[in-house]
């Protein structure tokens, strides 16, 4: 077995987005290679509607698939496609954009005026950036769940865990999409695909990710610290993207720890991106703007 080094740890960055939404971007600022084939990840936990209400009204996307997963409060969906719905919390959301949909997100707080969440964008290889758009709606109680003998309980968004697979299906990036809870002190070491590229992004408590017995200095991304500060504690709202390996081990904190974590098979294909439409090429970038401002965006 392979233990996956540390090759990043990173702060998730305010950000505004939709009508102007407050949220955290832990990556999706240009950066690809390293975490492809996955393009952006945020993190949209807020306690005060003001900061949320306005949501993501009308907009396209083609090129890319998203997976929302919601904590606390609700999201309204509609698209193009004519479906619409609400999820709640624990719910899970798969949306293919293909050749592309309109859609809008519109969240809501809880009783307490929360709303907790996540959205990650992953790539569509060439040869699928056209297929048809697709849509799924997940409810908490279809996620399948499993707990260790330790404590550890893994929920299983999506992939295969344990003996357990999630029912989110169909996604070019066969990704594995875990929700993680490993009790205060524990010291916990998960299976990952060699093949993968694999992150995690904390979201309760804390802990390092490091392996104790090889102790390394690691870049980081945060504000206030240098580059290559040691960070020893992953904690909230910090992403730890991981080198080679087929194993990652966790440490949990006197809290405990609570994070996803994510992997999903590289595409390796070019990249151009500009704000909802991921395509390969200028061109084709090109070509899909001027669809959406003609009127020709959406494919019968």
């Amino acid at each position: 077995m392979s233990l996956r080094p540390i090759k990043r740890t990173i702060q998730a960055r305010p950000a505004l987005e939709g009508a102007g939404v407050h949220l955290r971007r832990a990556f999706g600022f240009g950066e690809t290679e390293d975490y492809d084939p996955f393009l952006l990840f945020d993190d949209f936990r807020n306690e005060r509607p003001e900061d949320y209400i306005a949501g993501f009204p009308w907009h396209p996307h083609r090129g890319i698939e998203t997976i929302t997963y919601v904590l606390s409060g609700t999201v309204d969906h509609g698209d193009s496609l004519g479906n619409s719905g609400t999820l709640g919390a624990g719910d899970v959301q798969w949306m293919t954009a293909g050749s592309g949909v309109l859609h809008q997100e519109m969240p809501k707080g809880d009783p307490k005026g929360r709303m907790h969440g996540f959205q990650l964008w992953a790539n569509l290889p060439s040869s699928l950036k056209m297929t048809a758009p697709r849509y799924q709606d997940v409810v908490s109680a279809e996620i399948p769940e499993v707990t260790d003998n330790d404590g550890t309980h893994v929920r299983v968004v999506c992939g295969s865990f344990w003996g357990k697979t999630g029912p989110v299906d169909g996604i070019a990036a066969d990704p594995q999409y875990l929700d993680i809870w490993v009790p205060p002190g524990t010291r916990k070491t998960l299976p990952v695909e060699t093949s993968r590229h694999v992150f995690a992004y904390v979201f309760e408590g804390a802990g390092t990710f490091r392996d104790a017995s090889r102790p390394q200095a690691v870049k980081t991304e945060w504000e206030g610290l240098p580059k290559d500060t040691m960070i020893d504690d992953a904690g909230n709202r910090s992403l730890v993207l991981f080198d080679n390996g087929d194993e990652v081990t966790v440490q949990a904190g006197e809290a405990g720890i609570r994070f996803l974590l994510v992997s999903g098979k590289p595409i390796r294909e070019p990249v151009a991106w500009r704000g909802p439409i991921v395509m390969n090429t200028r061109e084709e970038l090109e070509q899909a703007f001027q669809e959406y401002r003609n009127g020709t965006f959406i494919k019968k």
